[in-house]
């Protein structure tokens, strides 16, 4: 025990447990009596207990026990807006900044007493004055690392991109702009993007311009971001594909190529895979998809390849591309492609395991679709199996 604190209940805990206990795992009751114990409920520091530990630790420093040092007072109202006033003063604001992040990382209940004095408000507000002005500022890195480690409540999100436009748009811009540690802050600020189209509503979604994705196309051809900036970033488009207007906008901005060739040069994830396959699974929905997909000459093959990999996801956006593929743009050379490369084979191998119905189905439609092109190869099934 190094802080010692005294809940309402009359208990005495170590201050980072029972926070731990109340903000992380949102428990309102004592671990001890069980009796109520709300998330705001005061925590006293035990100073008596505490002098106690150090005393004993002194007595016990020949035996290699270190004293715990002198709690620092927890973080108050008042501190934050001095922070948040400083913020606006160009001189004070880099350093404002830095110590509002430092705050941040240190723990649960100083991340609750900055959510509740608006300070992730503050932050948005920081990037998208820099987007307006055209500044990449000194601060931008702090300001999204900040946003990272304190979750913004679902209503608060909501209220910022309802009162502000602009959100998305600086966030994006941070993407196409020259930044020092260019791999952390665009990656930070993907993630960030995540959050909040999340939550965005599609009236919003609709209002998306092909320069939106065109940044993001931008970060994953350029290879800029961390493995969890690529996972956000493909999360971002995925949530925007339901809307034709967005898949269009895709497609015309390069994404389906770009998207196979993630899946050729970067490292097999299977969470990675499961979004690209989502997003290529809205874009072959439409000619222009559908054409892009088979102009890249490992599109097939890295469709077949990943098929049946543990992943039930992948697995059914694998087979409904290729479904897609079948029934609306299967010209002689793509079935004989689809031969070359394994995927009859690999379609057969999975008519034979234990996969949903549905699925087999799929399968199904696409053999006796084209049976008279693929009669002929040893993998094909005989009539007698695929005619019902």
């Amino acid at each position: 025990m190094k802080d010692p604190v005294t809940a309402i209940t009359g208990i005495t805990y170590d201050r980072e447990s029972i926070e731990h206990w109340l903000f992380r795992n949102k428990n309102t009751t004592c671990p001890v009596t069980k009796q109520p114990l709300p998330l705001d409920s005061d925590l006293t520091p035990n100073h008596t207990l505490r002098r106690l530990i150090q005393s004993w630790c002194t007595q016990n420093a020949s035996f290699g026990i270190d004293r715990i040092p002198t709690p620092k007072p927890p973080l108050n109202k008042t501190h934050v807006q001095k922070l948040l006033k400083e913020m606006t003063d160009s001189r004070f604001q880099l350093k404002s900044l830095m110590q509002l992040e430092l705050l941040a990382a240190e723990n649960e209940r100083n991340r609750k007493c900055l959510l509740e004095n608006g300070v992730p408000k503050s932050m948005i507000m920081f990037l998208v004055d820099c987007y307006k002005k055209g500044e990449i500022l000194e601060g931008i890195e702090e300001a999204l690392s900040f946003l990272q480690f304190v979750k913004v409540p679902t209503e608060e999100v909501k209220n910022l991109l309802s009162e502000n436009d602009q959100i998305l748009d600086s966030l994006t811009w941070i993407l196409s702009s020259e930044v020092k540690n260019s791999v952390a802050v665009k990656s930070h600020a993907v993630i960030v993007l995540k959050r909040f189209i999340n939550k965005c509503d599609s009236i919003l979604l609709e209002r998306l311009k092909p320069e939106f994705f065109e940044k993001i196309v931008n970060v994953l051809k350029h290879g800029v971001l961390t493995q969890q900036g690529l996972c956000s970033a493909l999360h971002v488009l995925l949530c925007c594909c339901p809307l034709g207007r967005n898949r269009l906008m895709m497609v015309e901005v390069g994404l389906v190529h770009e998207l196979i060739e993630i899946e050729l040069t970067a490292a097999h994830e299977k969470r990675i895979t499961e979004l690209t396959f989502g997003i290529l699974f809205h874009l072959c929905s439409c000619a222009n998809g559908r054409f892009q997909f088979l102009s890249h000459e490992g599109s097939i093959a890295v469709l077949t390849e990943r098929i049946m990999k543990g992943s039930m996801t992948v697995d059914d956006r694998g087979v409904f591309i290729l479904s897609l593929i079948s029934k609306f743009s299967a010209t002689k050379n793509v079935l004989d492609e689809m031969l070359k490369v394994g995927t009859v084979k690999k379609l057969f191998v999975l008519l034979q395991g234990d996969h949903a119905k549905y699925l087999k189905d799929k399968v199904m439609q696409m053999f006796k679709a084209h049976s008279e092109v693929w009669k002929n190869s040893p993998c094909f099934p005989q009539t007698s199996f695929y005619a019902s």
